[in-house]
């Protein structure tokens, strides 16, 4: 399969899922997948979010070596929705590796704060933080404080997710 072409093709579910069987657990096309994914063009960049997300989900371990330049993209304020939902949507199913679980910590906590993100960012971002609750207890505290604070301000579905989170920690 070229993943480039397929990529460009068409962007849908059964494409999405088509490309996951593809990549299963194997390095060298998932690696294929993240330099498209990485290669800065907006629609390829697009595309390759969701697959990328599902493979890491089915095979976490295939997205340790690229932590780093993940965590630097979520990092930049004007990155492309789809890549920033969907680098989160992984992370939930992840084993962060410790020297960056702080820096993602500093990430999902932005993410929930701020009035302006997407609510999928916020409630996958809220998952990341439950995550990181088992190492981190402190951090309890801090997210029942802004779960609080915004409660009034946010949609049914970080209310859902906030509330389910607050009820197992």
């Amino acid at each position: 399969m070229n993943l480039e072409l397929t990529l460009r093709k068409e962007h849908s579910k059964s494409q999405c899922d088509r490309i996951v069987k593809y990549i299963g657990n194997n390095k060298h096309r998932f690696s294929e997948l993240m330099n498209l994914f990485f290669s800065g063009e907006y629609r390829i960049t697009q595309r390759a979010a969701w697959p990328m997300s599902y493979c890491v989900r089915h095979h976490p371990a295939l997205v340790y070596p690229y932590t780093k330049r993940l965590l630097d993209l979520l990092s930049k304020t004007n990155g492309n929705p789809a890549s920033k939902r969907n680098i989160v949507r992984l992370f939930q199913f992840v084993e962060i590796p410790k020297r960056y679980q702080g820096r993602l910590m500093s990430i999902c906590f932005g993410f929930i704060e701020s009035p302006e993100e997407a609510i999928a960012v916020k409630a996958f971002s809220l998952t990341i933080l439950e995550n990181l609750c088992k190492q981190y207890p402190e951090i309890l505290p801090e997210i029942k404080t802004i779960i609080n604070t915004r409660w009034e301000q946010e949609t049914p579905a970080f209310r859902s997710r906030a509330k389910r989170i607050l009820n197992k920690i």
